[in-house]
């Protein structure tokens, strides 16, 4: 077990607002509340790349653009110029959606060269990267042979959905994520995390990033709960 403070749970959240209709007014909330917050990145498009860049400038909150959101059904090439592109326009974090017709064709090769040559530009500069496995949609097999090739390729984490599909996260999910995928490779979980209860229990299983947009209210909730009970922190 873990002892985590408000702030180190805080630094847990990609605080995210990936609307196709989010306009820069949200954008600037966005930034506004991860820097008052100390969230650890902004989710977004990776269009907003260099206006949230600009926005967090000179602050230690990261810029994570979402690379062939949501459905993952784009070419390998597209994938990696749109990761370039990005990290270009300000993105330090990369989090991109596997071909999910190629998951379910079991093209595992080709599954392996696009996180191969996405992983591969994050490393050039650094910049972490995030496999979103769309989880709703894959069998258990289909799920542990994506870890395995993230063990391979290693990835700076593997995440459980876009948020934007049929379901989220489970606490589930992410032990078999956390189980199957190399010790080097974290788990993110993202997707219908609304409450402190779900953060908790996502935590307690082996997240150690959770994608949402509820992270204000959960924070304000934990910093409730913490007050109440008169402790600095929580052991998960």
């Amino acid at each position: 077990m873990k002892r985590y403070t408000l702030d180190d749970l805080a630094r847990l959240v990609d605080h995210t607002n990936l609307h196709a209709d989010a306009t820069r007014a949200d954008m600037e909330k966005l930034c506004d509340e991860a820097r008052r917050y100390h969230f650890r990145m902004v989710a977004i498009n990776s269009v907003q790349s260099r206006l949230c860049s600009n926005l967090l400038a000179g602050t230690d909150v990261h810029v994570g653009a979402a690379i062939g959101f949501p459905l993952g059904q784009t070419s390998i090439a597209t994938k990696v110029f749109e990761t370039r592109d990005a990290i270009e326009n300000g993105a330090n974090e990369i989090d991109y959606v596997v071909n999910l017709t190629e998951v379910k064709a079991g093209n595992w090769g080709y599954v392996r060269d696009e996180m191969d040559g996405i992983v591969s530009v994050c490393n050039e500069t650094a910049v972490p990267s995030k496999v979103i496995f769309e989880n709703c949609l894959l069998t258990q097999d289909e799920k542990i042979a994506l870890c395995e090739i993230a063990s391979e390729v290693l990835p700076t984490f593997v995440k459980t959905s876009t948020g934007f599909s049929t379901g989220g996260a489970t606490v589930e999910d992410v032990r078999l994520m956390r189980e199957h995928v190399d010790a080097r490779v974290k788990v993110k979980a993202a997707g219908g995390i609304r409450t402190a209860d779900d953060f908790l229990a996502m935590v307690a299983a082996g997240a150690e990033r959770i994608g949402c947009s509820a992270g204000v209210p959960i924070m304000e909730e934990l910093r409730s709960r913490m007050e109440a009970e008169g402790v600095g922190y929580y052991e998960l």
